[in-house]
């Protein structure tokens, strides 16, 4: 396949070459314009380069950007879910930018072309074909990388710029870690050609090279946790995600999508809403069980002196009874040691014989539903007690915990070494 390579001065200061391109080309934003054209042209042979769609144009009021790593056995819904945004498509109010990935062994649909793809998304009627155009092809993109997550968001915001942000990270999920051998699935973004996936730590190292943003999204599952909200707090106003695993179609993308196209002037928390509900509205018409969420990050500081407070009370208390009891009968998700963190509070408050673990659980309930969740939607009977965030409650502590910003801010470590 030809290498024709896309880009504008900005997109060319800020790619990295180790993934976008297959040559060795460094740009380390010094040298002149044709100098870096050069390395680009040296590096790969035959390469046409040409300016992307709508880099000059002035920022629009939000660019979508959609990581579809469907480099697994989740290549149908990617490419199901890149159609959906077809259904709406860029217009002169927002773009909707993506990077699909696929590999051999599963779908052959769409042409079975392999490796990645960059789409400026264009509305159109074919549910069926991706039609938008291809920006970039990504022969070797390696989606596990936390490196490339940054390139294809940078690229995105260089070269489609806007007054406000989404990004959505789409794969599987499985909460916080990936540190030991139990542990061993835990992150996001599973690449199965490269076997890499992206941790909790590395999401956060990502975001420091990203920049701040309106919204962070995680179309996969268990991935709406305190650890992992907590982790990258400072580079996002709102997180949706679900505590619980996320069906195979994942969201619906038209049915965010196209409320923000007509009403482009939405303020992040209301689109929050609507990403939360429209995911949500989808299940339960199905009836099918789900969650889903949106936490303002602004809150994670408080969460901390509240629970911190709380688990204080508990164990002056030594409510280690009550505490245990709490841990079995609390909501709990596809990993048995991701529990509702607002219901196991509630479970332990309401048993308690101690006055002032009952009135730090009441304060801390209280802010955990009227503040830190900004939006939470629980479809079906299974899910009455999830009210928005879980947090790890393991029955044994492993160390692989211990790397979380989390664990070094909060004391909710030391809890769970109290209770075991």
């Amino acid at each position: 396949m030809k290498n024709v390579i896309f880009g504008a001065l900005a997109a060319l200061l800020l790619v990295s070459s180790v993934h976008a391109f297959d040559g060795g080309v460094t740009f380390d934003q010094k040298g002149s314009i044709s100098g870096i054209l050069d390395q680009v042209k040296s590096a790969n042979p035959g390469a046409e380069i040409v300016p992307i769609p709508g880099n000059s144009k002035a920022a629009k009021q939000w660019t979508i950007m959609v990581f579809v790593n469907a480099k697994n056995n989740l290549e149908s819904y990617g490419l199901s879910d890149v159609n959906e945004m077809e259904i709406t498509g860029s217009d002169e109010h927002i773009n909707i930018v993506a990077e699909l990935g696929r590999i051999n062994g599963y779908s052959t649909s769409d042409g079975d072309w392999k490796g990645g793809r960059r789409y400026l998304i264009q509305k159109d009627a074919d549910t069926s074909k991706i039609t938008s155009p291809v920006l970039m092809e990504l022969p070797k993109a390696d989606m596990g990388d936390w490196n490339h997550l940054v390139e294809f968001t940078k690229w995105s915001m260089a070269n489609f710029p806007a007054q406000h942000y989404v990004l959505v990270v789409w794969n599987h999920g499985a909460g916080w870690n990936k540190d030991v051998v139990f542990e061993a699935q835990r992150g996001i973004s599973y690449d199965d050609e490269t076997g890499n996936h992206i941790t909790t730590p590395q999401l956060r190292q990502a975001m420091e090279q990203i920049g701040k943003i309106d919204i962070f999204a995680m179309d996969a599952c268990l991935m709406q946790m305190a650890e992992v909200g907590y982790e990258i707090k400072d580079y996002a106003d709102y997180v949706v995600a679900s505590e619980e695993t996320e069906p195979g179609d994942g969201y619906t993308y038209n049915t965010w999508l196209s409320p923000l196209a007509a009403k482009s002037d939405m303020a992040a928390g209301e689109l929050s809403k609507v990403m939360v509900d429209s995911y949500t509205d989808h299940y339960q018409a199905i009836n099918q069980g789900a969650t889903q969420s949106s936490v303002k990050t602004a809150s994670f500081g408080k969460l901390v002196q509240l629970l911190d407070g709380w688990t204080a009370e508990v164990m002056a208390a030594n409510d280690l009874v009550n505490v245990k009891n709490a841990r079995t009968k609390a909501q709990a998700f596809y990993y048995s040691t991701n529990k509702d963190l607002y219901h196991f509070v509630k479970l332990v408050s309401e048993a308690t014989l101690s006055p002032a673990v009952s009135a730090k659980g009441r304060e801390l309930m209280d802010f955990l539903k009227t503040d830190l969740v900004f939006h939470n939607r629980a479809a079906g009977a299974k899910y009455a007690n999830s009210f928005g965030l879980a947090v790890y409650l393991p029955n044994t502590y492993t160390a692989a915990y211990d790397s979380l910003m989390w664990t070094k801010d909060s004391k909710w470590d030391d809890f769970l070494k109290w209770i075991k």
